[in-house]
Order: C-alpha cells, then sequence, then structure tokens
C-alpha cells in the first residue's frame, strides 16, 4: 500500500507539474492589460521615441545648415539622407548579429551609442566630419528598429500584437514631432549645436528608462551567426510576393514622407511666408495625428483588413499632397496634418503585416522591410531636394503623388 500510494503521488504530482509547465508556456506571451505588456509597451514606446527624435531632429535644422555651410538644399539634406541610407544598409547586419545576440542588449547599445554620437555633433565646425558623424549616427540606430519590431512579433499575444506594434510607431510619431519641435526651438535660443545636444541628452533618458522597463526575451532563439544561412534567410523572404510588396510600400511612402517634410522648411522659411525656425518646428505637432492614427489602424486591420486599412492611409496621404500644393498657410497645415495621419496609418498596417507573414528569423523580415523603408527615405529624400532645387515646389507635388498613387495600386497584393 505504501508503495502504491507513492507512486499515486509522483504520478499526480508529474501531471500537476506538466499541467503547470503548459500553462506558464500557453501564458508567456505578453497579453493586453497585463503588467509585463504595459512595461514593454512603454519600454518600446522609449526606444521608438529616441530613435526618430535622435534621427530626425537636423530636419527642421537644415535651413540653418544651408546658410552656416553655404551649401544647397540638396546638399543640407545629405544630413539627414547619409544616415537613413546607413541605417538602412547596416540594418541588415545588425539584424543577423542580434539573431545571434538577443534582442535587448543590442536595441540597448545602440540607443547608448546613438546619443553619445548625437553629442558629438555638437563638438564640430566642419560641414563633412558633421555628415560623417551623421552616418555613425545611423549605424548604431540600425540596432533598433527591425529588433524592436521582432520583439513585438515574437513576444507579445497575437491578439495584442497589432495594438503593441500600434503604441511603438506612436512612440516613432512622438519622437519625430518632439525631435522636430524642440530642435526649432532650442536652435533660436541657442544656435543648431544646442537643438542637437538636447536631443542627444534626451536619447540618454529614454535609454535608462528602455533597460530598466523592457522584460527579457522569453521566446528568442539564438541561431549561429552563419553568412549561408543569413543569404538563404533573405531569399526566402524576398521570395514571398506579399512580403516583397509590403517592402515596396515601406520604400515609397517613407520616401515620399521625408521628402515632404525636408523641403516645407524651405518652402515655408521663404517668400511669401517667412517663418522662423521655432514656427517652423511648430509645424510638426501635426505628428501628433501619426501618434493615434498608428494605434487606431492597427485596430482596424482585424475588422476591415489590411489592404483596406492600407490603401486608405494612402489616400489620406495624397489628400494632404494636395493640400500642401496650395497656396495658403492655413490649407498647407492643415494638409500636413492629413498627411501625417495616413502615413503613420499605412506604416503602422505595413509593419504589423511583415511580422505576420514572415514564417522564420522575423528580426531579417523587419531588416528587409526597414531596409527599404528608409532607402527610401534617402533616395527619395535626397532626389526630391533635386526637383525642389531646379523645378519648384508644384513640380515637388506632383512626383510625391505618383509615388502614392503606385503604393495604393500595388496593396492589392496583400
Amino acid at each position: 500500500m505504501p508503495v502504491g500510494c507513492a507512486s499515486l503521488r509522483r504520478f499526480f504530482l508529474r501531471a500537476a507539474l506538466e499541467y503547470m509547465l503548459a500553462m506558464v508556456t500557453q501564458d508567456s506571451h505578453l497579453r493586453r492589460g497585463s503588467a509585463g505588456y504595459r512595461r514593454a509597451t512603454l519600454a518600446l514606446f522609449c526606444a521608438g521615441f529616441a530613435t526618430f527624435a535622435l534621427l530626425y531632429c537636423i530636419q527642421p535644422l537644415l535651413p540653418l545648415l544651408a546658410k552656416h555651410y553655404a551649401v544647397s538644399a540638396a546638399s543640407s539634406s545629405l544630413a539627414l539622407s547619409l544616415t537613413t541610407l546607413s541605417l538602412a544598409l547596416c540594418l541588415l547586419v545588425s539584424a543577423a548579429l542580434a539573431e545571434s545576440w538577443g534582442r535587448k542588449p543590442v536595441m540597448a547599445a545602440a540607443l547608448g551609442l546613438a546619443s553619445l554620437l548625437g553629442l558629438a555633433c555638437v563638438l564640430v565646425e566642419s560641414w563633412h566630419l558633421l555628415l560623417f558623424l551623421r552616418a555613425l549616427l545611423g549605424l548604431a540606430l540600425s540596432g533598433l528598429p527591425a529588433l524592436a519590431m521582432a520583439y513585438v512579433s515574437e513576444e507579445f499575444d497575437p491578439d495584442s500584437l497589432p495594438a503593441a506594434m500600434g503604441l511603438y510607431i506612436g512612440g516613432t510619431a512622438l519622437g519625430g514631432m518632439l525631435g522636430r519641435l524642440l530642435s526649432g526651438l532650442l536652435s533660436d535660443l541657442g544656435g543648431w549645436q544646442l537643438a542637437l545636444g538636447g536631443i542627444a541628452s534626451l536619447g540618454l533618458l529614454a535609454l535608462i528608462l528602455f533597460v530598466w522597463l523592457l522584460p527579457a526575451s522569453r521566446h528568442f532563439k539564438a541561431q549561429a551567426l552563419s553568412p549561408r544561412g543569413l543569404l538563404a534567410n533573405f531569399r526566402m523572404h524576398l521570395g514571398n510576393p506579399i512580403l516583397r510588396a509590403l517592402f515596396l510600400q515601406g520604400f515609397l511612402l517613407m520616401g515620399g514622407f521625408v521628402a515632404l517634410f525636408n523641403y516645407i522648411g524651405f518652402r515655408l522659411a521663404g517668400a511669401p511666408f517667412g517663418l522662423s525656425s521655432t514656427s517652423i518646428g511648430l509645424l510638426f505637432v501635426v505628428y501628433l495625428a501619426g501618434i493615434f492614427s498608428a494605434g487606431w489602424a492597427g485596430r482596424l486591420v482585424s475588422r476591415f483588413g489590411a489592404r483596406r486599412v492600407l490603401r486608405g492611409g494612402v489616400a489620406l496621404m495624397l489628400l494632404g499632397v494636395g493640400l500642401c500644393a496650395t497656396p495658403w498657410l492655413v490649407s498647407i497645415v492643415v494638409g500636413l496634418g492629413v498627411f501625417t495621419l495616413g502615413f503613420f496609418a499605412a506604416h503602422a498596417v505595413a509593419s504589423g503585416q511583415v511580422g505576420a507573414h514572415a514564417r522564420s528569423a522575423r528580426a531579417q523580415a523587419s531588416a528587409l522591410y526597414l531596409c527599404a523603408y528608409y532607402l527610401g527615405s534617402s533616395v527619395v529624400g535626397y532626389g526630391a531636394g533635386y526637383v525642389w532645387d531646379h523645378a519648384g515646389w508644384l513640380q515637388l507635388m506632383a512626383l510625391l503623388a505618383a509615388l502614392f498613387v503606385i503604393a495604393g495600386w500595388r496593396a492589392r497584393a496583400l
């Protein structure tokens, strides 16, 4: 009898342990409403905020840099285009390293290094050295966006994933807004050096919050670093027609978005508007529309489908371009708001769909999407400057409208 009781106790103990293990495994994904979900989304919000603040704080300063260094509008845009080009090219390597090194350590190191490089930009007077440091800043930031998207895809419950991705994109929108807004205000107080130094200091604060709040990865599985395996993963993702369509969306949408915001400052600083750097920086308050629309679009996908929501975002971008083509300041401001609303809605949908359609190696799939995304920023952002310098504002708006028509047409692949 004692032997039988001992066997029975072992049986029930084993069954209880297996049940508890199954429950832990089942509930290990971050669910909406849980404490882990709130900590993770806040940490990713901080990371997205800092990434875009460091990246785009230079944008409202382009007219000041063009005057200070006696360069053209297109040449001044290199302070942003080289950063996004470096980020785009290095994303592929950073994502591969993170498949071996993990998510949180690489993201934290990337954010810390980028903030320090932002501080270094304050100390230089050479135009070419400033461009070099900005390119290095893009290299450092390359370790963050794709990994954040991969972390969301791996760690969040599938039902909670669209909302979590929307909150991350919302953080990028707020960072883009405050980075531009604060740099415009600070530049009027102490020049472009004070502006860049202030934003870099915010990046260090965001790093502290990120390290403290973000839960460690539970579903990350380290892979051996293999160039052959890396190329095989890239071929697999590029062979997926839905992913190819999403990569094209990233290129077109981001390219047009950056082009408009690169040169709107030149448009509004000149006649007949004559706005100051602070006034131009205040226009980036329209990014608040992006914070709203990113989360809103993520929730609408489950109701209307990714294709419809994406096309709706592109349609809003086209409407915004039309309003920005008018000669009235009020119309231009409204157009920027509508344009921003549409961009972040479309971007939130497209980036969320990458994780949903990548069968494996999600960090590399996210890296390919963001590589196309930032290549669009570099190529279209710089090329649009040539159109602005040699043709004018209306021709630039026509170019952007054509890009968004193509984006809406290609969304049929989803």
